[in-house]
């Protein structure tokens, strides 16, 4: 069996961060800061944060915020096939993403996604957040992309958020080395497990790997005492239907724990980012599962004996 799983790396000092984000009520219990760290071993059609799968950073261009001024052509310091403004022709595999055109945007129409940190300098920004954290039982929560991607430098800074009494929560989509997934899950107060779809197949088809050590990665995992919250996206016409839905909710069942399920209704926040990215955007006329919808699929999960949420939050 063939697999884009991650695998374990040595401890680092540093890691990529494409975005952090605060007062997050969606990610783990309380009020949160996320941390999206870069990379990722999937690559799903409708993935929410395309800037996140490239290990790499990237630059991401506002059409709609640029002024044409001609800054970012002077300041870039490739030659041929270099920074121009928005609408012109661009060579974007001849960018370095060096942040040179961003930095003397003047409309802040280009943003670079991927900045690099030490732990200590990512785990002293998150600490600013502490109030809010101990007022509302919140934490920190490491997700991405994907988080296990750069394993070593995820769990030195789980283990120094833990040092400094920081709750910590990890967002994965299970597709890694099951020596590392259980490290991070021994480092971590809890974890978020994706599940996108039960048939192989399909999987790959629509994210660029089976799941076979996805579900053998769940199945493990319940053989211990890893908190885990199962977080289900529920994408129009890939996994939404009646088959699927049963599927998944007599696998859980099927566990020997049982974990509180998540279904997290699509949205198409990713097709802004995809236009600044490359100007793609997912399939067209693709709307967010109604709530109809919502209430039968959770429904379904319920016979199963499952606690159901719809939304990321309890």
């Amino acid at each position: 069996m063939t697999t884009n799983a991650v695998s374990v790396e040595p401890m680092t000092s540093t890691g990529r961060v494409f975005n952090l984000q605060r007062c997050s009520v969606h990610d783990g219990p309380g009020i949160r800061t996320t941390v999206f760290l870069k990379g990722c071993p999937l690559s799903c059609s409708w993935c929410h944060n395309p800037e996140g799968i490239d290990e790499a950073p990237v630059l991401m261009i506002s059409a709609d915020r640029c002024l044409t001024c001609g800054a970012c052509s002077e300041a870039c310091p490739v030659e041929k096939g270099g920074a121009v403004p928005a609408g012109q022709v661009w060579d974007r595999g001849a960018c370095t993403c060096c942040g040179s055109c961003v930095e003397v945007c003047p409309a802040d129409a280009r943003e670079l996604a991927g900045l690099d940190y030490s732990v200590c300098e990512l785990v002293d920004e998150l600490e600013r957040d502490r109030v809010f954290f101990e007022t509302s039982g919140g934490g920190v929560t490491f997700s991405g992309g994907e988080p296990l991607a750069q394993a070593g430098f995820l769990i030195d800074c789980l283990r120094e958020c833990r040092r400094r009494g920081l709750h910590t929560t990890v967002d994965t989509c299970g597709l890694a080395a099951r020596e590392t997934l259980l490290e991070v899950a021994r480092s971590a107060d809890l974890l978020l497990f994706d599940l996108k779809h039960m048939d192989p197949i399909r999987h790959r088809s629509e994210t660029g790997s089976d799941n076979r050590l996805i579900l053998d990665n769940l199945r493990a995992l319940s053989e211990s005492d890893v908190e885990i919250w199962v977080r289900i996206p529920l994408i129009p016409g890939f996994n939404d239907d009646a088959a699927n839905i049963e599927a998944t909710g007599a696998f859980l069942e099927g566990l020997r724990r049982r974990y509180r399920v998540f279904v997290l209704p699509y949205h198409g926040i990713a097709n802004g980012k995809r236009s600044r990215l490359d100007g793609t955007s997912v399939e067209a006329g693709m709307q967010p599962p109604g709530v109809e919808k919502l209430g039968a699929v959770a429904a379904e999960f319920a016979k199963h004996n499952l606690e159901v949420t719809i939304g990321g939050s309890p």
